[in-house]
């Protein structure tokens, strides 16, 4: 069985710090895209950040970009997401993902992790 397990999240005050992290098990990730997405009530499902399976490419969404940072270490079959500067809007449900072939969006992944909460007080 394959999956992916997150952890971190909470409740942070505006401005503050944060890290998530996705452990994947089941089968080796090493040569998987992966990402973060994130769904904020009422809202749709969009794209934070995306990673190649060597991390030698990063995407990010306008929104996060130069706060937060997507990283991985393949030893460990964990990905990770850096999340500074939190603001109230980037409250929303994150969860992790991972694809084995082709661009990883919200509508073609192969996994999904379980979801975490973020919420960022003003």
């Amino acid at each position: 069985q394959v999956y992916l397990v997150q952890s971190g999240g909470g409740v942070v005050q505006a401005g503050g710090s944060l890290r998530l992290s996705c452990k994947a098990s089941g089968r080796p990730f090493t040569t998987d895209a992966m990402g973060w997405f994130r769904q904020a009530l009422g809202k749709a499902r969009e794209v934070v950040a995306t990673i190649s399976w060597n991390g030698g490419t990063t995407e990010y969404a306008n929104s996060v970009k130069g706060r937060f940072t997507i990283s991985r270490d393949n030893a460990r079959n964990t990905l990770y997401l850096q999340m500074n500067s939190l603001q109230p809007e980037d409250t929303a449900v994150y969860y992790c993902a991972s694809r084995s072939t082709g661009t990883l969006s919200t509508l073609a992944y192969d996994y999904l992790g379980q979801g975490t909460q973020v919420t960022v007080s003003s």
